[in-house]
């Protein structure tokens, strides 16, 4: 047998879990690096995912990202309900954790990285293996706490300061720090570009602590799991292309609310949808 093909350069680097998102007919992929590379793909990125499971879910959703998927006990498992109130999550299975030491040395000095944990999975000083990479993060995994029964609660949103430095932006729900007026302030001072999501309700865009918020475009509304996910690397990638933070969030919540009209990985908009959606926006 010949020795394995080397692993190209990518232009996005993610590390985080996949996820096996339980669902009513059995279970789906998800996790936030599946929703974010695909969106970062259909942006035209070459993208690279470091994450681990149990080799018990089906991948194939995922093709034109560049995998190096170590072995686990288990895959990251969650299920999601949809309530009035918000989303109520249980963990039912967690991948082992990755560490810097994961990462293949040719992704090592990859020029953009998104740290994007969905259960605790990354060290929170892991952005400074990466000194000389554009640094990004959807930290909402960080504040993930889970039950003997796998009910997910969170914590409280000071743990997320040893990971917050040479972090050029964020994206997190409101909903992760608990709707917490005083903890978006204090984020927003200690990262240069926040940006809070709320779903249906827009998403309040922090620059220099002061937020301006932004609309969310009218959508049918069918499945908003990965959501913020897809927000995310459209926003980060708009910010690598040196868009201004402003109309890059436009354009993410333009692109994510047209990712909740199909269900799961479904409903990442592809290349042409973005590329007729930029059109309209100009």
């Amino acid at each position: 047998m010949g020795s394995p093909l080397p692993l190209p350069l990518v232009d996005y680097l993610l590390l985080g879990h996949v996820s096996k998102d339980l669902v009513p007919e059995g279970h789906r992929l998800g996790g936030a690096v599946a929703y974010s590379g695909c969106t970062a793909r259909a942006m035209g990125l070459t993208v690279g995912v470091v994450t681990a499971d149990a080799g018990d879910i089906d991948l194939s959703p995922l093709v034109g990202l560049h995998l190096h998927t170590l072995p686990s006990p288990e895959t990251t498992s969650f299920e999601n309900v949809y309530t009035e109130s918000g989303r109520r999550q249980r963990l039912a299975a967690r991948a082992r954790p990755l560490q810097p030491t994961d990462v293949p040395q040719p992704w090592s000095e990859a020029r953009c990285v998104h740290l994007a944990p969905i259960a605790d999975e990354l060290p929170l000083d892991i952005g400074r293996s990466f000194p000389a990479a554009t640094l990004f993060s959807s930290p909402q995994g960080w504040l993930r706490q889970w039950d003997a029964d796998g009910r997910i609660h969170l914590h409280p949103w000071q743990r997320l300061l040893p990971a917050l430095s040479g972090l050029q932006a964020a994206v997190l729900g409101w909903e992760d720090i608990g709707g917490e007026a005083q903890a978006a302030q204090a984020l927003a001072e200690a990262i240069p570009i926040l940006v809070l999501t709320c779903g249906p309700f827009g998403a309040d865009l922090y620059l220099g602590g002061s937020p301006v918020h932004i609309d969310a475009p009218p959508a049918r509304q069918v499945d908003p799991t990965g959501a913020g996910d897809v927000f995310a690397a459209a926003f980060f990638v708009g910010l690598l292309r040196g868009d201004d933070p402003l109309p890059a969030a436009q354009r993410a919540a333009a692109i994510a609310a047209l990712s909740v009209e199909a269900a799961g990985l479904a409903g990442v908009p592809s290349t042409a949808q973005i590329l007729s959606l930029e059109s309209g926006l100009r």
